[in-house]
């Protein structure tokens, strides 16, 4: 993994008016990371990922590009960082009136100069490098929701964005369809030398693809660990941490109980 530091967060304080939904985020994601924003439900962990696209601001902090301040930066320096960056929302986000290659040919009608024929030929590319080719001429309620999954992602690609950035991308999808999108993330992690930024509550996905993190605590309303799920589930840190990583394992040890090893546990999730 790099060590390049890719997007760096410091003191950034989430809120809906006076309401704060988190503070003092301070965490780094390195170039290359497949980072993973965890914690339960109702922590703010969508919330971070749309200060982190440029979607909302924040009451206070910072968020910076390549050492880039975004929210502090001209509207066209913002503007051209998000050009940067390639989302896939949990639905897809497909245009239900469009085929799939009509949905990844937008970005690139709006934004380059490719001719029609350039255009053609790299949305097949990207339709090829997420296991969707020769579907061009479907559309989005012709196909499963996990190829959905895949032509959104096939979209979110379309500029080559050196970010990519997915909210709950295994939600809905059965665990054969989860799994293959976990491989999909690593395999174009690794191809297009992207970094990914992840929104998930899924224990299986978090151990398989994930080497940084950070947790939000939304009885805190802060972060309470980071760094690589695999060493926070196994050394004494916070046990609200390792229970969320271990399913509850982690409180019943500290109970007294004997339950099975979380590092063997967290071998399982990710092979199972």
């Amino acid at each position: 993994m790099g060590s390049e530091a890719h997007i760096e967060v410091r003191g950034l304080t989430m809120a809906y008016g006076s309401f704060v939904i988190m503070r003092d985020l301070n965490f780094t994601i390195n170039r290359g990371d497949i980072f993973i924003i965890m914690g339960g439900s109702g922590c703010g962990k969508s919330t971070l990922l749309r200060h982190l696209v440029g979607l909302k601001e924040p009451a206070d902090g910072r968020v910076l590009y390549d050492g880039v301040n975004f929210w502090e930066s001209e509207p066209e320096v913002r503007n051209s960082l998000m050009r940067r960056f390639g989302i896939l929302y949990q639905s897809g986000a497909l245009w239900s009136s469009m085929t799939l290659a009509e949905n990844i040919a937008l970005p690139l009608e709006e934004y380059t100069i490719l001719s029609s024929g350039e255009i053609q030929e790299m949305v097949s590319l990207k339709l090829s490098l997420v296991g969707l080719a020769g579907f061009e001429e479907f559309y989005p309620s012709e196909i499963s929701g996990g190829m959905r999954k895949r032509a959104g992602l096939a979209r979110a690609m379309a500029l080559d964005p050196d970010i990519l950035f997915f909210d709950e991308p295994s939600a809905g999808l059965d665990p054969m369809s989860a799994r293959r999108m976990d491989d999909l993330i690593r395999e174009l992690r690794d191809s297009l030398g992207a970094t990914v930024v992840v929104v998930t509550h899924e224990l299986a996905s978090i151990f398989a693809i994930g080497n940084n993190s950070v947790f939000l605590d939304a009885d805190t309303r802060t972060m309470i660990a980071t760094g690589d799920p695999h060493r926070l589930v196994t050394e004494r840190g916070d046990l609200k941490v390792r229970d969320f990583l271990t399913r509850g394992k982690a409180g019943e040890a500290a109970k007294g109980a004997t339950p099975a090893s979380p590092c063997t546990d967290a071998i399982c999730l990710s092979t199972g």
